[in-house]
């Protein structure tokens, strides 16, 4: 019997593998490498259309008034739009839609054949604490209505997710820790995403993978994110040239950084809380020029909360590595403000921890040691952990795993913020509470968790 010739077509080997899992043919010599499938190409996956995709939610201006919206076609669409209109509980909402023409960026072609083009529209003088619908497309061919809210226009209660690099088998590996992180805080308010979303900056697959891991989510919570080493190409003498050429058309983040660097170094203010976004990829000349807006972004800060966020460690969690830089010209900065949280990334690891001498490297105990470093990795991608870095620079890790996918959960209410880093699978690895004293200082309680 000729099985290879008799299995040739489609459904005859779909007939084969059932027969063969429920053991009606155990005697068949049948090599199954005859019947593997073939791979779909990604540039037939991730190809643009018309149809809009990639929908991805930022702020450009204030969180209470503003909502900024980008997504992707192919480069035929040339009447870009949106429709918005305060949300309903029927589909009457629709109604009162209101259409905005979006603007479009240049044509973009990473590593792939084929060329796309990004749309962006910013929502403008919505009202605060207020529920809307919108849509994307191009008049005819139209996403579906997402709903996002508007920030209260004062200190209010809030939530977020944190993500350190998801950057490897996106798909594969990330979309769950994403997800999960979601179904764990579907009330978050944002995300904020510490670097290296992606592998190869040029990658378009990738940037498809990680789109689609975060998929609906990203159109109704807004991300806020820093630049990787892998967002970048080669960097010459500070120079952000290198940056992806996707970042500044599919994000639409805020223009309040210093000009050679704006929507890779920016501030977000959100119900008392200040989120600021450096770019650590850029060193010399371009990381002091950070400093000093930092100083400034610092110095005029309203918020009762400062968070930061950006990709290398101030206190590396892997061996050999150390930021030096990073580290000198940031952390006085840190200390002298007082900032609550440290966001980052990197070093494929988790650890949090403490300043507990000042950064000289004397005894003495610093006057503003009172900030918490946090490094996660959401991704697939590990690498060993050590303390080394922290112990020689004067910090102490409170909590540290290696081979561990994180996620992090964050609340703010009133004088109190919580911390929970969780597990791939939702199990509770680490917490703490930040509480505030009417005086200003801040009172740090570890919480007991099971590991």
């Amino acid at each position: 019997m000729n099985v290879k010739k008799m299995f040739s077509t489609t459904k005859s080997r779909t007939i084969l593998l059932s027969a063969l899992l429920v053991g009606a043919v155990p005697t068949m010599n049948v090599v199954l490498a005859d019947l593997a499938a073939t791979k779909y190409p990604a540039s037939e996956t991730y190809k643009p259309t018309p149809v809009p995709d990639r929908v991805i939610l930022n702020w450009k201006g204030d969180t209470a008034t503003t909502q900024a919206v980008t997504w992707r076609t192919d480069t035929s669409v040339v009447t870009p739009q949106a429709q918005i209109a305060v949300a309903g509980d029927g589909p009457s909402f629709k109604q009162q839609a209101v259409t905005i023409i979006a603007e479009s960026s240049s044509e973009v072609k990473g590593n792939q054949e084929y060329t796309s083009k990004y749309h962006t529209v910013n929502f403008e003088d919505l009202n605060p604490e207020t529920k809307y619908l919108y849509r994307v497309g191009d008049g005819v061919n139209w996403s579906e209505w997402f709903e996002f809210e508007t920030a209260s226009n004062k200190a209010e209660p809030f939530s977020f997710l944190y993500v350190g690099d998801a950057q490897n088998d996106i798909k594969e590996h990330w979309s769950r820790v994403i997800r999960n992180a979601y179904s764990d805080m579907p009330d978050a308010d944002f995300i904020i995403h510490a670097g290296d979303l992606i592998n190869h900056g040029d990658a378009d697959e990738q940037w498809g993978e990680w789109f689609e891991a975060g998929g609906w989510i990203n159109g109704m919570v807004p991300s806020i994110a820093a630049p990787g080493n892998h967002e970048y190409g080669k960097i010459v003498k500070g120079s952000p040239n290198g940056l992806s050429q996707y970042w500044k058309p599919q994000f639409a983040f805020p223009e309040n950084g210093p000009a050679e660097y704006k929507e890779n170094v920016y501030y977000t203010d959100y119900q008392g809380m200040r989120i600021v976004t450096l770019d650590t990829n850029l060193r010399g000349v371009a990381l002091d020029k950070q400093v000093a807006w930092l100083e400034e972004v610092l110095t005029n800060n309203p918020n009762k909360w400062t968070v930061l966020t950006f990709h290398h460690p101030i206190f590396s969690t892997s061996p050999g590595r150390d930021n030096g830089e990073v580290r000198d010209k940031l952390l006085p900065v840190i200390e002298k403000h007082s900032v609550d949280l440290v966001l980052q990334g990197h070093d494929h690891s988790y650890a949090r921890g403490m300043v507990t001498n000042v950064s000289n490297g004397t005894n003495a105990m610093s006057e503003k040691a009172d900030t918490v470093f946090v490094v996660s990795v959401s991704g697939p991608k590990m690498y060993d952990t050590t303390t080394k870095n922290w112990d020689d620079n004067g910090a102490e890790v409170k909590k540290a795993s290696k081979d561990t996918q994180h996620y992090q959960l964050v609340t703010v209410d009133g004088n109190k913020l919580s911390y929970e880093a969780r597990t791939a699978t939702g199990e509770l690895y680490d917490a703490f509470d930040i509480n505030k004293t009417p005086s200003g200082k801040k009172q740090i309680k570890e919480i007991k968790t099971a590991k």
